[in-house]
């Protein structure tokens, strides 16, 4: 099994509800294949870098997962299917990237300065 992780852009139009329920079907597509989900980040509505559909915004929605490639091919064809989703992109994790995630989230990043001083 691989660590993957997936960024998906929703449309601005939705609902924080209706982007929650969203993202909750998507889940619910790799949880049933088998993966098993190590983060979910929510980043919430972000500017984009450049309009796509005519849009300036979108919900972004970050999911890291340790599955198999068949999941990866179910889930990607929900995603381009669903007309809720402007953009996704599935990244395969090496074990440099994979250390760096595991860092970030226990806070290893989040140290000041002078906190790292006084270490």
């Amino acid at each position: 099994m691989n660590q993957y992780e997936t960024v998906i852009v929703l449309t601005p139009l939705l609902s924080e509800d209706a982007a929650k329920e969203a993202i909750a079907k998507f889940t619910s597509i790799l949880t049933d294949g088998g993966a098993e989900i190590i983060a979910e980040d929510n980043w919430g509505l972000r500017k984009l870098a450049y309009p796509i559909e005519k849009k300036g915004n979108g919900f972004f929605h970050l999911t890291e997962y340790k599955s198999g490639g068949e999941v990866i091919s179910k889930l990607e064809l929900e995603l381009k299917r669903d007309e809720r989703v402007l953009r996704f992109l599935t990244v395969r994790l090496d074990r440099h990237a994979v250390a760096y995630n595991e860092k970030k989230r226990s806070g290893a990043f989040n140290k000041t300065k002078k906190e790292e001083a006084t270490a």
